[in-house]
């Protein structure tokens, strides 16, 4: 016996039912994809840090959430990284780009349920703040897993900006 005699819609005939076509006019496909697309867009928006695995959907961009604040006399960047402490994150700033990198490991065993989880992930974030900083007056500190970092600005670059004038647009 053939596998395809199995199949109901092959017998005597090598063409699938109405409703596994890909046409337009069959509303369980009309259905199936709509349901597909109003998914993908409600889930689009979260993202799950490397950290906890890579799953089907989910990446790292974008993890650690950045915050960025500027002034006329510094630029100040927080990064959100919950479960992480100051020693799984290094900071770096080179040719004008603050990196932020880091990995986190964790192992989970529980012998009377016979359970264990093994995470492990690496991430990193670059930002470009510029040249114009002052290398050996940058802080940082790391406390309840947000990550502040402030970058003062040279004398040269307080002075530089300049204020651009905004004009009304005319009238036809």
């Amino acid at each position: 016996m053939n596998m395809r005699d199995l199949i109901p819609w092959t017998r005597g005939s090598h063409q699938a039912p109405d409703f596994y076509r890909d046409d337009a006019s069959s509303p369980f496909l009309s259905l199936q994809r709509e349901m597909n697309r109003l998914l993908d867009e409600a889930f689009r928006g979260f993202e799950a840090p490397a950290l906890f695995g890579r799953r089907a959907g989910f990446s790292n961009i974008g993890w650690p959430r950045i915050e960025l604040a500027e002034t006329d006399k510094e630029i100040s960047v927080s990064a959100e990284m919950p479960g992480l402490e100051e020693k799984d994150v290094e900071v770096l700033l080179n040719e004008g780009n603050l990196t932020i990198r880091g990995e986190k490991k964790s192992d989970v065993e529980d012998k009377e349920r016979q359970f264990s989880e093994h995470f492990y992930g690496r991430f990193e974030r670059q930002i470009p703040v510029g040249l114009d900083i002052e290398e050996d007056k940058i802080e940082a500190s790391f406390k309840n897993g947000i990550l502040k970092v402030t970058l003062p600005k040279t004398e040269r670059a307080r002075t530089k900006a300049k204020r651009i004038a905004i004009n009304a647009p005319t009238k036809h």
